[in-house]
């Protein structure tokens, strides 16, 4: 599915765009995945595993979601540089469309920058016009205080807890939590 274009002020002054992911928006994201791995433990991959991640991989799968009636992905560019994106799921099960699956990430630089709540908000707009979402879910990792802050402003709440689901390369155990934000209609 593909959204109209949103262009916004970070806290600092630039001007943001978020809008469905391109062609053009390949090698950004591609750079955005590798790097956003390696600055955090909280995201579930390392930069190592990021050479799964191709340049044909990543046209199918934009070509694919933007011609979902069920999915978006959503690239927030800042001065042209991939700053972060999110995606938004949803089943077509009877039993599960009313289901959400949530994800966000954002490069370090870009934190703090109102990025996480815009998107957020875009997120939220999607699922509150499906008729059919009553939830919008997510997860989180043990200790990511700032994304547990961000979800809870937003209007999640934790409803869950894996033990032990995420195991870093120095053998620490984290725990992972899972969230969800009801749809008030």
């Amino acid at each position: 599915m593909i959204i109209q274009d949103i262009e916004f002020q970070l806290k600092d002054g630039r001007n943001a765009l978020i809008r469905s992911p391109r062609a053009e928006d390949i090698q950004g994201v591609l750079d955005y995945l590798y790097i956003s791995a390696g600055e955090t433990d909280f995201i579930l991959r390392y930069p190592e595993e990021c050479s799964q991640y191709t340049p044909e991989g990543e046209k199918a799968l934009f070509d694919r979601v933007n011609k979902s009636d069920n999915e978006v992905m959503l690239v927030c560019l800042v001065e042209g540089k991939v700053a972060g994106n999110c995606h938004i799921a949803w089943s077509k099960q009877l039993k599960t469309r009313h289901r959400a699956s949530v994800g966000i990430a954002l490069l370090k630089e870009f934190w703090n920058q109102g990025i996480g709540t815009r998107l957020f908000q875009e997120l939220i707009r999607i699922a509150e016009e499906n008729e059919h979402i009553l939830q919008m879910e997510l997860d989180y990792v043990e200790g990511n205080s700032r994304a547990r802050a961000l979800y809870e402003k937003m209007g999640f709440r934790i409803t869950g807890m894996k033990p032990n689901a995420i195991r870093l390369k120095d053998g620490t155990l984290l725990n992972e939590y899972s969230m969800i934000r009801e749809i008030k209609r």
